[in-house]
């Protein structure tokens, strides 16, 4: 039977203090963590993206398409 709770912020930390789930240091990749996005290594720079969820990776990239749309539209304006 699958456990369904919601992590405690402690087993969240000792995630985010884990090198083994930092690719290079800098990309977190935790698949036990469905957190899309979890606090970059230094935290007062923002979030990262879990590269172990899959749904994480999915929605960064349709950001990234949308902006690259926005930004093709204002040069063909100009």
């Amino acid at each position: 039977m699958e456990d369904n709770r919601e992590p405690s912020e402690e087993t969240k930390e000792q995630w985010h203090q884990d090198p083994d789930n930092w690719i290079w240091g800098m990309f977190y990749y935790n698949p036990k963590d469905a957190r899309l996005f979890p606090p970059k290594k230094v935290r007062e720079l923002g979030w990262t993206i879990n590269f172990a969820n899959p749904n994480s990776v999915f929605i960064a990239f349709v950001i990234i398409g949308i902006l690259l749309i926005i930004s093709e539209k204002i040069k063909l304006a100009q």
